[in-house]
């Protein structure tokens, strides 16, 4: 714990999910209930890897951190934390997993509130539990931000505020990665997503984008986890080494303030997808067995490049197919030229 129960009340707590996306889409809750409740704190129960993502949302007032893996059940940890966070008496918890186990911190603590969707049957656990309509609620997005209200107010379902991320200081960023300031425009490359291949542009593709940017005077980023290092790599070389690989680098923190220089971004759907919408820069994002319509970058700068082929979305991690086709038929001229109509401000059907 890394506050005082004295501090004032009332307040929420927020378990967070596991994804970096969906951590950034929580932040839409987050301004739902300041929006209905001013006076509110909102505590988040998160990964100690996350603390410098919820830092960069001013909604947030505590990172609580719990060193629980996902999929682990660890009964006896989430007993004891539960019991610890008693002593500061939140008058509600929203439960964003839908797992059973997310939810037994929430009761092990005695919060009187405790709201989620039923998700595995968690009757008991969960005393304001909510079915979930996804024909309503079509968006995760928007599946989180209805959690803030009541299911009789008038705004459920409709009102999705933008997430907006506040970057830090990216001076000691830059000298530690020794990266000027830069003087040129500046677009970041973001290859991964840590789901599966099915999610993947290829990497011939994102390095013939970064060889015409450079053409044209831009410099490149490479970013992404140190899982995609080699991914990084791999697209540095097909571009002649005149990208700078980031890759595996930075922590999140330094992610997203890096990317808050960034004149434009080419991304798969992914959470760096997320925080780069966040920092509300022109982006292009690129889906193939996921959903536009279910995860959408949440910015007016983003366009998407999605085929909604008869196979997709599938979901899947890797192509049932083999072919890769809902990414392979998006050339890389297509998302030039959605590039260079969003840095001219231009609007681009597709």
């Amino acid at each position: 714990m890394v506050f005082s129960p004295s501090q004032p009340l009332p307040a929420i707590l927020v378990v967070s999910p596991a994804w970096v996306g969906d951590m950034i889409m929580a932040q839409s809750l987050f301004k739902v209930l300041k929006q209905k409740q001013p006076g509110i704190h909102i505590d988040v129960l998160a990964t100690r890897w996350s603390e410098g993502l919820f830092r960069r949302m001013p909604e947030v007032r505590h990172h609580i951190v719990h060193s629980l893996e996902p999929g682990q059940f660890a009964w006896k940890a989430r007993q004891q934390l539960g019991y610890q966070l008693r002593q500061f008496h939140y008058q509600q918890a929203i439960v964003l997993p839908n797992s059973w186990k997310s939810a037994l911190i929430p009761f092990w603590a005695r919060i009187p509130q405790r709201t989620g969707y039923l998700g595995e049957m968690r009757y008991g656990l969960l005393n304001d539990a909510r079915p979930l309509n996804k024909l309503v609620l079509q968006q995760t997005v928007a599946q989180f931000a209805a959690l803030g209200l009541s299911l009789t107010d008038p705004k459920w379902g409709q009102w999705v505020p933008y997430p907006q991320l506040s970057p830090g200081q990216v001076d000691y960023a830059l000298q530690r990665l020794q990266l000027n300031q830069p003087g040129q425009p500046l677009l970041a490359l973001c290859p991964g997503a840590e789901y599966g291949s099915a999610k993947r542009w290829p990497l011939e593709y994102y390095a013939i984008v970064a060889k015409r940017k450079i053409a044209q005077g831009w410099q490149v980023w490479i970013m992404g986890s140190s899982q995609e290092r080699s991914i990084g790599a791999r697209i540095q070389a097909l571009s002649g080494d005149k990208c700078i690989n980031l890759c595996g680098q930075t922590s999140l923190a330094e992610a997203i303030d890096l990317l808050s220089l960034v004149q434009a971004v080419v991304t798969n759907d992914s959470g760096l997808m997320h925080i780069a919408a966040a920092l509300n820069k022109p982006l292009v994002a690129i889906y193939g067995s996921s959903s536009p319509g279910k995860t959408p970058p949440l910015s007016l700068k983003a366009q998407i490049s999605y085929l909604g082929l008869p196979c997709s979305p599938c979901f899947q991690r890797h192509c049932p197919k083999k072919h890769w086709q809902c990414l392979r038929d998006i050339k890389p001229e297509q998302v030039l030229y959605k590039l260079k109509n969003l840095n001219e401000n231009k609007p681009v059907k597709f």
